[in-house]
């Protein structure tokens, strides 16, 4: 019986992994569209074209890259 639960630990970790990217995917694409509407709204209020947008974009983009970042370092000492 211990054999068996041994045999799909790393099937479940594998499994704990893929659903964290995906959730970190869908959360990077959300946000990005999010930021990129409101800069879309600010330019449209201010008359600036594609300034905010485009900084909004970059800025939810890295945001969430530094999010995943610090998470992935978190789940490494835990390791």
């Amino acid at each position: 019986m211990l054999a068996h639960k041994t045999h799909h630990e790393p099937m479940n970790s594998n499994m704990r992994q893929v659903i964290m990217m995906s959730a970190w995917s869908f959360t990077m694409v959300v946000a990005s569209f999010l930021f990129l509407y409101l800069g879309h709204l600010l330019d449209g209020m201010l008359g600036t074209t594609p300034n905010f947008m485009l900084g909004f974009f970059i800025l939810g983009i890295f945001l969430c890259m530094m999010r995943m970042y610090r998470e992935a370092c978190e789940k490494r000492k835990d390791v």
